[in-house]
């Protein structure tokens, strides 16, 4: 009896300084959050006085290169024991929030909510943001071009189908609409339905998600035909109300609107990434880590491309991305879009971008911004 009265004791005891330690550590916690929220609420008066000055020196509240460069500062010096994306995800608010004691701006994106265009647009501005979905690229450009929001934010390239044809298109008509930053996501594709996989009938979803699972969808949903809508998220409001069907979408898409995920992550290839341009009146300030994106018409004769690709070998300018694309007003030009390593306001772009102009019939420079990294 001795021994068990003994041992009775020592668990009771444990269990008493479990209880105490664990009262002790909320308490810890406790003080901390009010000194937190003590020290964010000065950060946003600080950031509220910078906004005054910027809206009295004409100047935009968005400002993607100071963005990214206090999130780099402090993800630089995060020690742990939370992860980069935790860290991001608690600057971006901060961020956001901030803003929107300035002013809440408006951002157009490919809806509806839970797109992958919203989901990017939620990454780049966080939020404390009034969103606006609409129904084509097209309009989010004329969005932009009218004044109606802000900024916009459009499918530029993905990983598997290349270029985004809609988004090039509308840059050759709306020149003037600057790329000020870049949003690079991990796009992970989701079978979502109410249903049972034997049961689906027809499979819905924008058509670059269908074509970046065409393999898998074959062989695991043979008996369904494949319908393109204007958005993954558009797919998933489609699902919810029509019978036998399915729609290729993400995650946060099955949540929003109340679906099942019957099969998760079957994009065919696991490298699967798109990336999002956010578009407005003007494009970024120097980083040292930029990017600059122009579009140009030359003439139609032989080693003419030879000779502007010449020139960036030249002058040392690193080319990360190009294309061409059918010009509007004459039949077999094409029209150039090209990416490069560099800022306008670097020396050897300026000597790259003064050789062009010589070289070129057209040129239009739509923007230099940070360079992305790519985010889960």
């Amino acid at each position: 009896m001795t021994r068990k009265t003994e041992a009775g004791s020592s668990h009771t005891t444990d269990r008493a300084t479990s209880a105490k330690d664990l009262k002790s550590y909320r308490v810890q916690i406790d003080k901390l959050d009010l000194q937190i929220l003590d020290l964010i609420n000065k950060r946003a008066g600080l950031a509220s006085q910078i906004g005054k000055v910027k809206n009295e020196n004409g100047e935009s509240i968005f400002s993607p290169a100071r963005e990214e460069e206090v999130i780099q500062n402090v993800l630089q010096t995060n020690k742990g024991p939370l992860g980069e994306p935790t860290i991001r995800a608690i600057y971006r608010e901060l961020i956001s929030g901030s803003r929107a004691l300035q002013r809440i701006l408006k951002v157009a994106f490919l809806g509806p909510e839970y797109s992958f265009s919203h989901l990017a647009a939620l990454i780049r501005f966080g939020e404390a943001i009034e969103y606006m979905g609409v129904g084509n690229i097209a309009a989010i450009f004329e969005e932009v071009n009218r004044k109606h929001v802000d900024f916009g934010v459009v499918p530029l390239e993905n990983s598997t189908d290349g270029r985004v044809a809609d988004t090039l298109d509308m840059f050759i008509r709306l020149p003037q609409i600057r790329i000020c930053s870049e949003v690079r996501i991990r796009v992970h594709h989701n079978l979502l339905t109410n249903c049972e996989q034997t049961e689906i009938r027809r499979i819905y979803s924008k058509p670059q998600a269908l074509s970046q699972c065409r393999n898998w969808l074959s062989k695991n949903v043979p008996q369904a035909t494949l319908h393109e809508v204007t958005s993954t998220a558009a797919a998933a409001q489609l699902v919810q109300r029509e019978p036998g069907a399915a729609a290729v979408a993400s995650r946060e898409a099955a949540v929003r609107y109340g679906l099942r995920i019957l099969f998760s992550d079957i994009e065919d290839s696991p490298h699967n990434e798109t990336r999002f341009a956010v578009i407005g009146p003007h494009d970024a300030h120097r980083t040292g880590n930029d990017k600059t994106a122009i579009m140009f018409e030359i003439p139609h004769s032989p080693g003419s491309l030879a000779d502007i690709l010449n020139l960036f070998k030249l002058n040392k300018v690193n080319l990360t991305w190009i294309e061409s694309f059918p010009s509007l007003e004459a039949k077999g030009e094409y029209i150039f879009f090209v990416e490069f390593e560099g800022h306008t306001d670097d020396a050897k772009v300026k000597k790259t971008l003064a050789s062009l102009e010589g070289k070129c019939d057209k040129i239009s420079i739509l923007g230099s911004f940070p360079i992305a990294q790519l985010l889960e």
